[in-house]
């Protein structure tokens, strides 16, 4: 079971930019797919972004993309999230979390595994 921990959410201004970050326990870092998932009050949790696990392949939620970007440091068991151009919509608690297997074909809430606790980003406007 990999342990995740998330940092860097806050409170931004519209426009502004947050860099989140995830640190994973465990020596197989490198082969998992990790992804990231936002949760907003009184909405279901939703995908936001995938990584392979050599970082060669990246997907994106429609909502951000062209605004996030997702890479990682194997070296550092680290996944990062960097959001740009934020906006009041992007508000939400962003998890991460590791996907069951290393196909990136879906990427519903099911098909990932461990998750982190959460961190809260706010975008104010």
């Amino acid at each position: 079971q990999v342990q995740l921990v998330e940092s860097g959410g806050g409170l931004v201004q519209a426009g502004g930019s947050l860099r989140l970050s995830c640190a994973a326990s465990g020596r197989t870092f490198s082969s998992y797919v990790m992804g990231w998932f936002r949760q907003a009050p009184g909405k279901e949790r939703e995908f936001v972004a995938a990584i392979s696990g050599n970082g060669g392949t990246t997907v994106f939620a429609n909502s951000v993309k062209g605004r996030f970007t997702i890479s990682r440091d194997n070296a550092k068991n680290t996944v990062y999230l960097q959001m740009n151009s934020l906006k009041p919509e992007d508000t939400a608690v962003y998890y991460c979390a590791t996907k069951k297997s290393q196909l990136l074909l879906s990427f519903l809430r099911s098909d990932f595994g461990s998750w982190g606790q959460g961190t809260q980003v706010t975008v104010s406007s």
